[in-house]
């Protein structure tokens, strides 16, 4: 994840050094604790957080049974796993269903944290899951905010409720009126937002949970922001006692630091977080696999799951049949393209599978703008060539480049990214031996 980049690369380092060691010293573990509180510092995790999580860890690397040990770095960063897992909350947390529908879910946040387009992804989500949510349109200020979120709830399948710039507590009222009616289990509000925190903005939304009492009240926070989505979430939570906290924009060139420091600043979870523009990229916050995926040891699980949602068990069945025979060739790869892009981006895909996060540091840009070069390359090509890509030559690339209309080194990038992906795939698929295959999980 983009989000974790540079802090990855920072704590990869200061594990290999004491890797082929087969005893720690204390001043070893001290000095590889100075390198991971500058590394988490760096990632613009909040100070009293790191001075904490640094203390802990510190405390039980330093037992004589783990300096001791027959692998100490590795008892080291278990140790280290553990507590970033406990630091982001333990466990994910799930979304509160009222006994009685409809479940009223209260979205708040500052202008700009995409608080409106959350709000359809949240939505998408949850239809996915056989709710059926209605969205309703309280930002009455921002000028286009009830058409952004009609568009968004149109794009997204889910209907939009909106009285135009009237009073929002009205508007509400007369959403539940219209979700009883139509029978929608979900009420998810898009309140307003500011510039900046402010009474009018906190007074509106504390009317709006006075008056409905909602199950969920949901802070969305921009995670680029760093350190003042932490302040922003400690203010929204010291007046409105928020339930849990969205973080958007969690793919961006940011350093993780909120995602690291919200939970322990606010004791409220982070329930989900967006991981792209489009309205399918929302993922739960699953604490294990985010420290997993900022160790590089891989996020299995995920990968899972988006396989799922993207490739029928037909499908699966078929391609894991090639790939047992070896059977998989560039014909296959573009058939496949669109299903593997459905999934969520390439390069992160490949970061999260165990071995490859460190190795993948860019290196695979799947842009969907390319598949037709992409599909103009691989027609370009003999049979034989796609069957078996390992006899392109240089003097069958230049053939190829002319016939597609393209250049030489986009041949070879095709080539790398067909070859990573069976990398993949391959790796998936022994981990299916041990107990990872299931459902239409296609590898």
């Amino acid at each position: 994840m983009a989000a974790f980049g540079s802090l990855s690369e920072k704590l990869a380092h200061v594990f290999s050094k004491l890797k082929n060691k087969g005893k720690l010293s204390d001043l070893e573990v001290k000095q590889a604790m100075r390198e991971i509180r500058i590394a988490l510092l760096e990632a613009d995790v909040n100070f009293d957080v790191v001075k904490k999580f640094i203390n802990t860890v510190s405390e039980k690397a330093s037992g004589e049974e783990i300096l001791a040990g027959l692998n100490p770095t590795q008892q080291v960063i278990k140790i280290v796993n553990e507590e970033l897992i406990a630091l982001m909350g333990g466990a994910s947390s799930k979304i509160e269903i009222a006994p009685k529908p409809p479940t009223i879910i209260l979205m708040c946040g500052l202008q700009g944290s995409g608080k409106t387009t959350m709000c359809g992804k949240l939505g998408l989500m949850l239809k996915k899951q056989g709710k059926k949510p209605l969205l309703v349109a309280c930002d009455i200020y921002r000028p286009a905010a009830i058409k952004q979120l009609q568009v968004v709830g149109s794009n997204a399948g889910v209907p939009v409720f909106e009285m135009g710039q009237i009073d929002p507590q009205k508007i509400v009222k007369e959403a539940l009126k219209e979700a009883e009616k139509n029978q929608n289990d979900i009420v998810i509000i898009d309140t307003a937002g500011r510039l900046q925190i402010d009474e009018k903005l906190m007074d509106e939304i504390a009317g709006l949970k006075k008056a409905f009492n909602p199950n969920e009240i949901l802070l969305v926070v921009d995670s680029m922001t760093g350190q003042d989505a932490v302040n922003v979430a400690k203010k929204f939570n010291e007046v409105m006692d928020v339930t849990g906290v969205v973080l958007t924009k969690l793919d961006g060139d940011t350093r993780g630091g909120a995602a690291l420091s919200i939970k322990a600043v606010t004791g409220k979870p982070i329930k989900f977080c967006g991981v792209g523009e489009k309205l399918a990229d929302i993922e739960v916050f699953y604490p294990d696999r985010m420290a997993s995926r900022i160790l590089g040891m891989g996020d299995v699980l995920t990968i899972i799951e988006k396989a799922q949602n993207a490739i029928s068990e037909k499908e699966a069945l078929e391609m894991q049949k090639k790939f047992k025979e070896n059977r998989f060739t560039l014909d296959d790869y573009l058939v496949s393209f669109d299903k593997i892009k459905s999934m969520g981006d390439m390069n992160q895909l490949l970061q999260m599978v165990p071995g490859l996060s460190q190795k993948v540091k860019g290196d695979v840009q799947v842009d969907e703008k390319q598949l037709d070069k992409t599909k103009a390359i691989i027609l370009s090509m003999t049979k034989q060539e796609r069957d078996n890509p390992d006899i392109i030559s240089s003097s069958r690339k230049k053939r190829i480049a002319a016939g597609s209309g393209t250049q030489v080194q986009d041949i070879n990038s095709l080539l790398k990214q067909y070859s990573q992906m069976k990398e993949m795939m391959k790796r998936m698929q022994n981990m299916g031996k041990f107990g990872f295959r299931g459902g239409r999980f296609p590898f």
